[in-house]
């Protein structure tokens, strides 16, 4: 079994986690090694050999024959090393990024001499197609890994920056969103102080990032990105037959359905995976979870199903441009690539209504958000809040915030509180003490320095200023669609999608196809739109995940219709 030379990483030892050791280790069979190497190479490795380094872009699955392996979360050809877990015959050495394609969080050299088997990234994939049991094996023992490095994270990729400002938390979404295991060190704090002036940081570095190879400045999300091997790269491919924009949960599912029967798919994200649903703290009326669950966590799971597939997933990755084709149709990046595809499915979801108020740009993400996940939570804890909005959204998000909040006022600009929200969160939040609801109020003006310190609040006219640390707005959003070109479009600025198209809509690009669009599909044929960007969609998660799935029977149609013409 494997041999985990870092104990104190994982100090509560308890069934759940031996479960995930036990997996993190899982020992294969003869005749699942058999089958395994049969995809890969045979290599003589001798002691000390350095298979794979800190930030590597390679992706190989190694497994033990006759050698011992160990991996590290420092750099391989320092001496000795953070020795992270140990692999012998039967077991393997290989995380996360042989399904995500980021680059290494870990090393990997050789302990004893001796034969190793090396399955590179075409081989994997062609594993993962044929060998549903192994398949299972490499992706439980992959997210077990994840969960040991995420419990012991501080050697692997550390964050140095203030976790409350605007560009601190675009980084900890961004982190936490897309898994990657890291710890974040506050400057504030003595020893994380240490920590950065040892690193030769300064305040205008900040926020920056210490990895085992690299010291990043002023790091942003795409500079990250780039770093992990999260940005599109191209696959070699010079046409795809499915290209996902948005990877909320109908982008999900198109991937995860789309990959999973053939397709070559590529899955794009101008943020990270999970779109708005990733920010819910707990989704109660989602089919088959009846105590609910995060939105993160959905997308998380659906993320990996979708690289399981495989599935390519690139975020951040703005895409800036469509260009419809008769036979094949273009996205252009917001850095001038162009990828190819003969299907596109439109699944941007919708972007955030914002308060016309003066100085609201400063405090965003300095006090105001969107969103309000633990991250969230956690950065106004103890201090008293304000939820703006009176829809499902809003009253969970009052719910959730109440946990860690000194207070939430929950404004609400209707007259009555259930007008747009569910019985049961209407109970709940009556019910909750540290809950004040005010009902006829708006936001009048906004106060603070460097970020929201307090709000002034209108209410049948007359204003008054109440301390804010943090200001939650759920009152709706619009349509992320000025990217698309050619696609008809509703007076809101939502996706037309088959029945809602009339001729002059069409136009002629459809006279040779006299039964008119295929369920989804939008003006510009072999273009699909499902989820929240869609004119008349539920918005509800489950409608969504539905709407992905079934785009891509319509791409299957689609394709068997160009056949036939």
């Amino acid at each position: 079994m494997t041999d985990v030379r870092s104990p104190s990483s994982f100090p509560e030892i308890g069934e759940r986690q031996r479960d995930i050791l036990a997996a993190a280790g899982y020992r294969l069979t003869d005749e699942q090694s058999r089958r395994t190497a049969s995809y890969g190479v045979a290599e003589q490795v001798a002691a000390g050999q350095v298979l794979s380094e800190l930030g590597d872009a390679n992706s190989d699955l190694l497994l033990c024959g006759t050698a011992t392996l160990e991996s590290l979360r420092t750099a391989a050809a320092e001496p000795g090393g953070d020795v992270f877990l140990q692999y012998g015959p039967g077991q393997f050495a290989g995380e996360l990024n042989l399904f995500t394609g980021q680059t290494r969080v870990v090393s990997v050299r050789a302990a004893t001499a001796g034969t190793v088997w090396r399955i590179d990234p075409k081989a994997f994939r062609r594993l993962m197609g044929r060998e549903a049991d192994l398949a299972d094996i490499f992706l439980r023992a992959a997210l077990a890994k994840r969960r040991l490095l995420r419990q012991g994270a501080a050697h692997d990729l550390r964050v140095i920056g203030d976790p409350g400002s605007r560009a601190g938390l675009a980084l900890r979404t961004f982190l936490n969103r897309q898994g990657v295991a890291h710890a974040w060190l506050d400057p504030a704090a003595l020893e994380d102080a240490t920590v950065m002036a040892a690193a030769g940081l300064a305040a205008v570095d900040l926020p920056a990032v210490i990895t085992g190879r690299r010291t990043l400045r002023n790091v942003t999300t795409g500079a990250l990105s780039e770093f992990l091997g999260l940005s599109y790269r191209r696959t070699g491919r010079s046409v795809n037959d499915l290209v996902v924009v948005g990877a909320g949960p109908a982008g999900l599912a198109a991937a995860v359905y789309g990959s999973s029967e053939g397709l070559a798919t590529v899955l794009l994200d101008a943020v990270a995976t999970g779109g708005q649903a990733a920010t819910s703290a707990r989704i109660e009326n989602y089919l088959g979870f009846p105590f609910g669950l995060r939105g993160a966590d959905l997308a998380a799971r659906a993320a990996v199903q979708a690289l399981k597939f495989g599935t390519q997933i690139a975020s951040p990755c703005a895409v800036a441009e469509l260009q419809p084709g008769s036979d094949l149709h273009t996205i252009v990046l917001a850095d001038g690539t162009a990828i190819r595809s003969r299907a596109v499915v439109v699944a941007t979801g919708a972007e955030y209504r914002s308060l016309p108020l003066a100085r609201w740009d400063e405090f965003t993400g300095n006090g105001i958000y969107y969103a309000a996940t633990d991250l969230e939570a956690q950065s106004v804890a103890g201090m008293p809040v304000a939820v703006v909005g009176g829809a499902n959204s809003a009253g969970q998000a009052a719910l959730q915030l109440s946990r860690y909040a000194a207070g939430v006022t929950l404004l609400v600009r209707g007259p009555e509180l259930g007008a747009a929200m569910s019985a049961y969160l209407v109970d709940r939040i009556r019910a909750e003490p540290r809950i004040t609801v005010r009902t006829g109020s708006e936001v009048a003006r906004l106060h603070g320095v460097d970020r929201l310190a307090a709000i002034s609040v209108r209410t049948s006219g007359t204003e008054q200023t109440i301390d804010c640390g943090g200001l939650f707005c759920f009152i709706g959003a619009v349509p992320a669609t000025s990217w698309l070109t050619g696609v008809a479009l509703d007076h809101d600025g939502f996706v037309r999608t088959d029945q809602q198209l009339d001729r002059t809509a069409l136009g002629g690009r459809w006279s040779t196809f006299p039964g008119g669009p295929l369920p989804l599909e939008t003006s510009v044929p072999g273009v699909f739109a499902a989820g929240d960007v869609r004119s008349g969609s539920m918005k509800r998660v489950a409608a969504a995940v539905g709407e992905g799935s079934s785009a891509v029977r319509s791409v299957h149609q689609a394709r068997e219709r160009a056949t036939a013409g």
